[in-house]
């Protein structure tokens, strides 16, 4: 058979993070895959006498480990796939960046777009890209003050115009907020996963019965380019000591 495509994946989450087995597991999809690899390697063991080639090979630790590269990012699924923590629903967080500036008076409240919530200062430019300074009070001139969302200038910038920017948050349907706790090494969220592949009638499929996403490759920004995350993964047996199977039509 040939294979053609990016192919399609599927995970069950089974353990979460603190090594709690899941009840009535959603299952998630990866979804605009690009490409997914499926890799088994093996250590070997060579028995040599007094010639030149080995005499026997024993094939020692064996290892299964894969990737996944797929264009949509959704929250719920990276988090179930590598994370397994708190979701909360609801709430963007997002960074304001100043393109069109702001003509400076003494002092200069921020209102966030979308009826949001001001969260922290991200800086204060000059229209020749220099930072100002930020003090506790009394600014001087190229300096400013903050006192909750109201930023204070020095009298002798008034009229100026600046580039204020600022991280707000909002209400938005469909945000995903996961909480990135410091949990204790050991426990990792374990799914079971299956890769499929179909081209002109024929199919392959992987099932592995357990699998622990080991490198989340989350922001790969470009200029000119999609930003496409990519996930690694090893497999490992079950307690009935199987690892899985491999469907192929021929």
């Amino acid at each position: 058979m040939f294979m053609f495509g990016a192919g399609e994946t599927f995970a069950i989450p089974l353990v979460d993070a603190s090594g709690n087995a899941i009840g009535n597991a959603t299952p998630i999809r990866v979804m605009t895959q690009q490409s997914a690899s499926l890799d088994f390697s093996a250590d070997t063991k060579e028995l040599f006498g007094q010639n030149q080639f080995a005499v026997d090979v024993a094939r020692g630790k064996a290892k299964i480990s894969g990737k996944i590269s797929a264009a949509s990012v959704f929250g719920r699924a990276i988090n179930t796939l590598f994370f397994s923590q708190s979701v909360a629903s609801g709430t963007m967080s997002t960074i304001n960046i100043d393109a069109a500036g702001t003509t400076v008076a003494l002092t200069v409240s921020i209102t966030p777009p979308n009826s949001g919530t001001y969260t922290e200062d991200l800086g204060v430019i000059d229209s020749n890209g220099i930072p100002y300074v930020r003090v506790a009070s009394g600014p001087t001139t190229g300096q400013y003050s903050l006192s909750g969302s109201t930023y204070t200038f020095a009298s002798a910038d008034v009229g100026k115009t600046v580039f204020i920017n600022y991280r707000y948050s909002y209400s938005l349907a469909g945000a995903q907020n996961i909480s990135l706790t410091n949990l204790a090494m050991g426990a990792s969220p374990t799914l079971k996963l299956m890769m499929q592949s179909s081209y002109q009638g024929k199919r392959s499929l992987a099932v592995l019965n357990r699998v622990v996403f080991t490198k989340l490759g989350l922001l790969s920004t470009k200029l000119d380019d999609y930003n496409i995350p990519e996930l690694e993964f090893s497999a490992f047996a079950d307690g009935a000591n199987s690892v899985g199977n491999i469907y192929l039509s021929e």
